[in-house]
């Protein structure tokens, strides 16, 4: 209780101030009917000897109500046991032998294993004013109290997050000050561990030498032990590797580590002002999860501007060659510029919108993470300029067949509405370059069916609504002309469709040996 900055009241409701551990410690000692605040006034702190991650151990030093000195130490087992003279057992003082050490030492190995995060607790009382306090006579000749452990499970949702994880090719890598026990323990418990991986000390870690940790740092799953001065070295060893690194700090000394990570991330509630600063993004929940949601969230917007991109490329490329095409081949011009206009204002509004906020298709973190080095066109500019030369090729044809027994504005009303349906029914397999629509499922972005829908009535509208058609210079079109303009209409959905279903029992095949 004394050796603790965090708070603990009961006034009118609980109140509670501090680091999780130290707090735990509190309401231990409040559920032994300990007064807390009352023992602290009683014994108001003199000098302290601050934790740190190197030290691993706090001490601090009271005044006693009848005039003695009170020092009060805890910390990792291996940082006190050190300090330690004696130890109280039975009701008595006994000495700190080599056996006694090992008898410690192997009940904190074995509350480790169990996924406890252990702590050891020592003191001692000197008569005041034979010394003032400081940190060389603080920490010695103390008498060993006992060990204590507590449970800091993982969220539920961590498991399935790090499991997502695996699936989407992110390596996680668990850095953390605790015991190496308790460390694989919930490594263990959270499916970090694969074949092949290890575990590595800070200790183990500074006995290595450049070299020699870049020949096993893609191996190490768990490093324990550790100091934000090894979190540095970690990050510039799996840089130099190639990887893109996304590190997590919270406290002062983490800053330089989050600054030279790709992506650092510091944590919103435990995190300190300067890790933020030095941070990419702040995590409001310090929740593990919300990264991975994060990761996910991200790749389907980036999906989306592709799927936005190969719709309106392809389209407005295959509007320009259907052009280009006519002028060359001294053909009238197949669409007038209103009909241009229309169209686009049609394609590349509300359903270019909705594809742009399509949800995330169910392979999105089962994909290995792209190359960084790969612009946003990779593996797209064959779609663009397929269904662009597709959609020229078939609106060309159309028009140089309707023109041998058809007049000039018929021809175009024919051209005009199997553009506007070819990219109404080709936005559906822009949804995914791997995935067919049926698999997909039509109706599983709505907001893209209401666009194409409202889009289809418009031009219904045009066609034939007498006061309408003459302003696109545009006629209705006859019932048998439909087949026509139906076929020309949904050729590039076909292509599309057909394409990624071949594809697909390709990748399936030879996945499949």
């Amino acid at each position: 209780m004394l050796c603790n900055d965090a708070s603990l009241t009961f006034a009118s409701a609980p109140r509670i101030v501090g680091d999780p551990t130290e707090v735990a410690l509190l309401m231990v000692a409040a559920k032994a009917s300990e007064r807390v605040e009352k023992l602290k006034a009683d014994h108001p702190r003199l000098f302290e000897v601050p934790f740190t991650s190197e030290r691993k151990r706090m001490t601090t030093v009271h005044k006693t109500p009848e005039g003695q000195l009170l020092y009060c130490m805890k910390g990792a087992p291996e940082a006190v046991l050190p300090s330690c003279e004696v130890a109280y057992l039975q009701g008595g003082h006994v000495p700190m032998d080599e056996s006694l050490v090992r008898r410690i030492s192997d009940a904190a190995e074995q509350m480790t294993g169990d996924a406890l995060r252990v702590l050891a607790f020592a003191y001692k009382t000197t008569p005041n004013g034979q010394r003032a306090p400081d940190e060389s006579n603080s920490e010695k000749g103390l008498i060993f109290l006992g060990l204590m452990g507590m449970m800091d499970p993982p969220r539920e949702e961590v498991k399935e997050a790090v499991q997502k994880c695996g699936n989407a090719g992110i390596k996680v890598i668990m850095i953390t000050g605790d015991h190496k026990g308790t460390a694989e323990a919930v490594a263990h418990e959270l499916g970090l561990f694969s074949s092949g991986a290890t575990t590595l000390t800070g200790a183990e870690l500074d006995a290595l030498g450049p070299e020699e940790f870049d020949e096993i740092v893609e191996d190490v799953m768990v490093y324990a032990r550790v100091s934000p001065e090894h979190k540095l070295r970690i990050v510039r060893a799996l840089k130099g590797k190639g990887h893109i690194v996304a590190m997590t700090g919270d406290g002062v000394n983490d800053a330089p580590a989050l600054k030279n990570a790709d992506i650092g991330v510091a944590m919103g509630v435990t995190g300190t002002d300067v890790t933020k600063e030095a941070a990419d993004i702040v995590l409001a929940d310090d929740n593990f999860a919300s990264i991975v949601a994060a990761v996910e969230e991200g790749r389907g917007i980036y999906d989306n501007i592709g799927k936005y991109l190969v719709f309106l490329l392809s389209a407005n490329i295959g509007e320009l060659l259907i052009m280009l095409s006519a002028v060359f081949l001294g053909f009238p011009l197949p669409l007038l510029p209103v009909q241009i206009l229309y169209v686009n204002l049609a394609t590349d509004g509300l359903p270019a919108l909705a594809v742009g906020i399509d949800p995330p298709v169910q392979d999105l973190m089962r994909r290995r993470p792209r190359d960084p080095k790969l612009g946003i066109f990779a593996g797209l500019r064959e779609w663009i300029v397929g269904i662009a030369l597709l959609l020229s090729s078939v609106m060309m044809a159309l028009f140089a067949y309707s023109l041998v027994s058809r007049s000039l504005v018929e021809a175009r009303s024919l051209v005009f509405a199997s553009i506007i349906l070819f990219e109404l029914t080709f936005v559906f397999s822009c949804r995914s370059q791997s995935q067919t629509i049926f698999r997909l499922g039509v109706t599983t972005n709505k907001y893209l069916v209401a666009a194409v829908m409202w889009e289809l009535f418009l031009l219904f509208l045009i066609l034939y609504t007498p006061s309408i058609a003459p302003l696109f210079d545009v006629s209705s079109i006859a019932q048998g002309d439909w087949s026509l303009v139906i076929a020309a209409g949904i050729s590039g959905f076909i292509f599309a469709e057909t394409t990624k279903a071949i594809a697909g029992r390709f990748r399936r095949r030879w996945t499949n040996g």
